[in-house]
């Protein structure tokens, strides 16, 4: 049976009725997804190409030039010849109605497919003459979601999402078992992979991290880099290798040409009430990390009320999912499941979590921080075969750490990435004082504790919130972050407390905290009077 064969509606049906899609069905099916998005976007991607040049630091020396811009106007010509000719061939049922333009966004130009080679020469486009609606679309998704994947649906569905759009690579030879990546599920304080990139990289290893914003109560790792003056995290394909070659890391955001399946297929989630599918969740993280090219991934999946999956056995569900598609798809893979129930480290914020991430850096960083950074870089460095255990690779993370190397690496990243030189220079040095460099924010305010006793639990959810309701996050994609905001706390799990000592440091730009935040926030800790005793009655 040929693609043309299928329909859409068919293939809806046939998975609300329980049934399972055939590869071929769910790469016809991915098809259409993107060619949905592309068709539109072809007058005006030239212009979105351009802009998103302009914001690269290595486009910027090359401003001058015209060379590079003619290129995509051929792509738009050499496309448009290629649409004429599918629409000539193909039967009237095949051709679903143009999406409106409205519904669409610009994306980067694709290039035309070369004629020979290898789909992962031609960077892994999935290009048949047809396209998706947003309602077939978000029919499928539901239908998913009613009925979910078998395993093999999920595998398929993840290797041609990856395929969507450009791959990251192909790497050099001598780069072979040293490309490594990580994912978080998303928390509250996690900066780790400000550390984990660097600190990989000084072991020798290779680290393209593509990351993501925040949104509601989780932070973004871009939006925390985004604190530092200068730092850009646009970057192309050329970028990307260049930055691996000379320092080892990078981390930055997603590329238009970079799994657009995913792009399209999360929008329409969003708005459908689809987001919470296992199978779905899994597919849109290994794709994006399968994109890269890496040889081993580790991932962090989060429990607990500050977290995406509140239970421990939902999160080992999806965690092993996850293993089971990246090792399908030939990526080393493994996950440690781990607790977000407290926040991670002592400051939640954007800028302070750099602070913080540098202090860590330096060797200086709390200690939940910095042993979660070794595991999983442990992890990494075991499966990649590059330690030959992983206490082995505990110890080669935390050498990085102790003598300078990571923290050189991490200041080389951010010089690639936009940063002035001097200005890095004095953000890394030890002993610095960082806030010359980052944004501070206008006021504080220290909450304090209303009796003595022993931290037992401090509430990540409640901090998120409330980090959020001062500007450090984002309610919506188009809420604007205020890096210089955010909480610092002041004591630890399992610290004793003295009635009247600093429990946490609001750092807020408005003259006065918003009413009743001071009470809550005291809520938001778990103090007893001793290790068994909670609190007395009389």
């Amino acid at each position: 049976m040929s693609s043309h064969d299928f329909r859409i509606p068919d293939l809806i049906t046939k998975k609300k009725n329980g049934g399972s899609l055939t590869p071929k069905e769910i790469r016809f099916f991915i098809t259409g997804v993107v060619n949905g998005e592309v068709k539109e976007c072809k007058h005006c991607c030239r212009k979105a190409n351009d802009e998103q040049e302009a914001e690269t630091p290595a486009s910027k020396k090359k401003r001058g030039t015209n060379a590079k811009a003619a290129e995509p106007t051929e792509a738009i010509k050499s496309n448009k010849r290629k649409d004429r000719k599918r629409k000539k061939n193909s039967a009237p049922e095949t051709v679903i109605s143009k999406r409106k333009k409205a519904d669409t966004e610009p994306k980067e130009p694709q290039e035309p497919n070369k004629p020979g080679g290898s789909k992962e020469e031609r960077g892994g486009q999935l290009c048949d003459g047809m396209h998706v609606e947003d309602c077939q679309l978000g029919a499928m998704l539901m239908a998913i979601c009613w009925k979910d994947l078998t395993d093999e649906e999920t595998v398929c569905l993840t290797k041609y999402m990856r395929d969507s759009g450009d791959l990251l690579g192909p790497w050099p030879a001598e780069w072979k078992g040293k490309v490594v990546g990580k994912h978080s599920t998303g928390g509250v304080g996690d900066k780790v992979s400000l550390i984990l990139a660097p600190a990989l990289a000084a072991c020798g290893m290779k680290v393209p991290m593509i990351s993501g914003r925040g949104l509601a109560h989780t932070g973004g790792t871009l939006d925390k880099l985004e604190a530092i003056p200068g730092l850009s995290v646009y970057a192309s394909k050329k970028d990307i290798t260049s930055w691996l070659e000379e320092v080892g890391c990078c981390i930055v955001g997603q590329t238009a040409s970079l799994v657009p399946a995913d792009k399209r297929m999360y929008a329409v989630r969003d708005v459908t009430g689809t987001i919470d599918n296992f199978g779905l969740i899994a597919g849109s993280i290994i794709s994006k990390k399968a994109a890269e090219k890496l040889d081993a991934l580790v991932l962090d999946v989060k429990f607990g009320v500050g977290a995406f999956m509140k239970e421990r056995s939902e999160a080992i569900a999806l965690a092993e999912k996850m293993v089971k598609i990246g090792n399908q798809l030939k990526i080393e893979t493994s996950a440690l499941i781990t607790d977000m129930n407290n926040p991670l480290g002592k400051m939640i914020g954007n800028a302070l979590e750099v602070a913080e991430s540098i202090q860590c850096l330096h060797g200086n960083g709390p200690s939940d921080l910095e042993d979660l950074v070794l595991k999983l870089g442990a992890r990494l460095l075991y499966k990649s075969g590059n330690a030959e255990s992983t206490e082995k690779g505990e110890a080669d993370i935390k050498k990085t750490l102790k003598n300078g190397e990571a923290v050189k690496k991490f200041q080389e990243m951010i010089i690639n990435q936009g940063v002035d030189r001097n200005k890095a220079k004095a953000l890394c040095a030890k002993g610095a004082d960082m806030w010359s460099i980052l944004p501070k924010s206008m006021f504080t305010t220290t909450i304090k504790s209303p009796m003595s006793g022993i931290v037992h639990g401090i509430n990540a959810l409640t901090c998120a919130k409330f980090s959020l309701a001062l500007g450090a996050g984002r309610y919506t994609i188009n809420d604007k972050i205020n890096h210089a905001v955010g909480l610092e706390l002041c004591v630890s799990i399992g610290d004793t407390v003295s009635e009247g000592k600093p429990l946490m440091i609001v750092h807020h730009d408005s003259e006065e905290m918003p009413p009743g935040m001071n009470e809550q926030l005291i809520d938001a800790f778990d103090i007893c009077l001793s290790d068994r005793v909670a609190s007395i009655v009389e």
